[in-house]
């Protein structure tokens, strides 16, 4: 390994999740300044994103109760300078024992654990919303249908309250009666896990990605947002015929999914505002802010504390946030605040990949567990 090159560790960078978006954001990085050497690591052995890393490792799953020390073991023998972790469940495991890790010299690059945590929980993340004054759509934490009866406000979409990344468990009902047999699978599906109900609202035209940049000290950085597309089924978890009388949602009723796409730009009409938001909840790094414009509002229907699924995107675009950051607080350089980037259309389609010299017993082997 090049002694100038900075090491960092990328955990979860399979699956299509934000740890594949961190990873190709600082490949494209390299491209420019080729300054770091990127450890990429994830649970499969056959992860076809090892590839595009100088070197990978194979990590326990999240849940194993010695995860995070095999991980700080992998970091000091790598040298690990910093850390990304990739996936939400890694997110919260990472943060219990942020300090540990820190007190070694490694940079972590996220946000506060009391906002994660927040941001986390959906219906503290919408408390935190109408306490500080951004509206969002209606909505209800609940654990049974009985809880939830005297919802008038449809049509709705019904989640857990969290770990639902990639609008895992997301649905819509348009009566009552839908609402019930859902609350019923998801208690059968999820039982004992909280659920929110919250208020439809726009129509497919209107659904941004925002990502507001803040330094690790909470200094502003930056904005930009992606005005979504949901016609392509990459794009669209579930659509639905819209069978109410709320004509101003349009013709179709739709969840989108984690893989978003679509025209990135400035938009401060929606990214203005959620400025606003990230600093008044304390965002420390990277944070993804899920929003419908309507009537000349933003409606926060979710927030990430995290890299968002579009990171590489933006990074297409000049606007690479985990650079950004390895920038600013490991190589020391001074970032202008609302630095000029691209605006333009990126559209994603389907990439195979070749995994060459693999033997087919190792796979039946994988595959069998």
């Amino acid at each position: 390994m090049p002694a100038v090159k900075i090491p960092v560790l990328v955990t979860a960078v399979g699956g299509g999740g934000f740890g594949e978006q961190i990873l190709k954001a600082l490949c494209i990085a390299n491209k420019e300044h080729n300054k770091y050497y990127i450890i990429a690591g994830d649970m499969n052995p056959y992860c076809p994103q090892f590839q595009m890393a100088d070197e990978s490792v194979c990590l326990p799953a999240a849940s194993h109760e010695d995860y995070v020390n095999i991980l700080m073991s992998i970091c000091k023998k790598k040298e690990c300078q910093a850390l990304f972790p990739g996936n939400e469940r890694e997110l919260t495991e990472i943060a219990k024992c942020r300090s540990v890790i820190e007190d070694t010299g490694i940079l972590l690059l996220m946000n506060p654990t009391n906002v994660i945590e927040t941001c986390m929980d959906k219906n503290k993340a919408g408390l935190v919303l109408d306490e500080l004054g951004f509206k969002p759509p209606r909505f209800k934490e609940a654990r049974k249908f009985e809880e939830l009866v005297d919802i008038d406000w449809f049509p709705v979409v019904i989640k857990p309250s969290s770990g639902a990344g990639g609008s895992a468990h997301c649905y819509i009902a348009q009566t009552i009666e839908e609402l019930k047999y859902l609350v019923l699978y998801l208690n059968t599906a999820l039982p004992n896990q909280p659920f929110i109900v919250q208020e439809y609202v726009g129509d497919e035209l209107s659904e941004y990605t925002v990502g507001i940049l803040n330094d690790l000290d909470g200094n502003y950085i930056n904005s930009i947002a992606l005005h979504r597309e949901l016609k392509n089924t990459m794009n669209v978890r579930a659509k639905y015929k819209n069978n109410t009388d709320r004509k101003e949602l349009g013709n179709s009723l739709i969840i989108s999914s984690g893989i978003s796409h679509g025209y990135i730009g400035k938009f401060p009409e929606v990214t203005d505002k959620c400025r606003e938001l990230a600093m008044a909840i304390g965002a420390k790094g990277a944070i993804n802010i899920q929003v419908r414009f309507v009537d000349g509002e933003i409606k926060v229907f979710e927030i990430n504390p995290r890299f968002s699924g579009t990171t590489s995107l933006r990074a297409m675009m000049g606007y690479n946030e985990p650079d950004i950051l390895l920038r600013k607080h490991i190589l020391g350089e001074t970032i202008e605040t609302d630095f000029e980037f691209k605006e333009g259309m990126i559209l994603r389609n389907l990439v195979e990949t070749e995994m060459p010299d693999t033997p087919a017993a190792s796979w039946e082997q994988y595959l069998n567990g």
